[in-house]
């Protein structure tokens, strides 16, 4: 062959061939490398087209004011039962005593049934040889209109301790 530029033209075509066998190879890399990084994208994307990466953002959007929206709703539920769980009548108490010393056993008892307020209820059953009488008497913050007996706030003081 002749000469180029006043380069042996073997010299020339060799040079010429090397540098397209480095140029194909960075070809190749490349390729590896963008076919990766749409693999990722498209992982990304949930399969999703690029063209729909706006409407994807609105749904994600709405998904996430849903979701603001449901746990608004559910914290303003628990506040309701946490205030209705105030006042169930949970607080529940007996005390069973002797009401008279002449004999028998422990059979009257006390039963203080209130709320965490200590409004509720007093049941009194007095127990004889005879008879049995039952009382009932209505309590508001741990008190009475009517008058308690010992044994009556010794079970409302009983059902108001921390268990």
């Amino acid at each position: 062959m002749g000469e180029l530029f006043g380069l042996n033209g073997n010299f020339v075509v060799l040079a010429i061939l090397a540098s397209i066998l480095v140029l194909f190879f960075i070809i190749i890399l490349l390729s590896v490398k963008l076919s990766s990084l749409r693999k990722r994208y498209t992982q990304m994307m949930n399969g999703s087209s690029s063209d729909n990466m706006e409407q994807l953002l609105i749904e994600m959007q709405q998904a996430i004011n849903d979701q603001k929206a449901e746990s608004a709703m559910t914290s303003a539920q628990v506040d309701t039962i946490r205030q209705s769980l105030t006042k169930m009548k949970s607080k529940v108490a007996i005390h069973r005593y002797n009401a008279f010393n002449d004999g028998g056993s422990n059979l009257s008892f006390t039963i203080a049934i209130l709320d965490d307020y200590q409004d509720g209820v007093v049941l009194t059953g007095i127990h004889s040889r005879e008879q049995m009488y039952l009382y009932a008497k209505p309590i508001q913050n741990g008190q009475s209109t009517y008058t308690l007996s010992p044994e009556e706030k010794e079970a409302i003081n009983q059902s108001v301790k921390p268990s």
